[in-house]
């Protein structure tokens, strides 16, 4: 016995399904888009404090008011600049900063996003 009619394409469920991963795959970009926009102007503002000559030798409390003022024009999240520290190596000084950036996704479900990075300060020619 032949079937008439065969279902050709996609049913009413795998619609609803295909839709179900679209709108999750939407929101998950949607809360990543803006973390990763603000990581971006925190190590632009940090690589421009950095590459000054005169910041070479700056105190830690120096860097920070330059880099509050990056913050206050750039309006950044998740970091603050009394959390950027000065490390100490024999290849010289690095602006370093660790962080995580958490976004609700929905209900009790988060996204946690950790970054960080050592930029080396300016070199001064005594």
């Amino acid at each position: 016995m032949h079937m008439r009619s065969r279902q050709r394409g996609l049913g009413w469920f795998g619609l609803l399904f295909v839709l179900g991963v679209i709108a999750f795959t939407a929101i998950v970009v949607v809360k990543c888009l803006p973390i990763y926009l603000n990581q971006m102007k925190i190590a632009s503002s940090i690589s421009k404090v950095a590459s000054d000559p005169s910041n070479g030798r700056a105190e830690l409390h120096e860097l920070r008011r330059d880099l509050q003022r990056f913050w206050d024009i750039e309006d950044i999240n998740y970091l603050q600049p009394r959390d950027i520290k000065v490390k100490r190596t024999a290849n010289g000084r690095f602006l370093s900063y660790e962080y995580e950036a958490r976004e609700r996704l929905f209900y009790n479900i988060s996204i946690v996003i950790d970054f960080q990075d050592d930029v080396q300060l300016a070199n001064v020619q005594s």
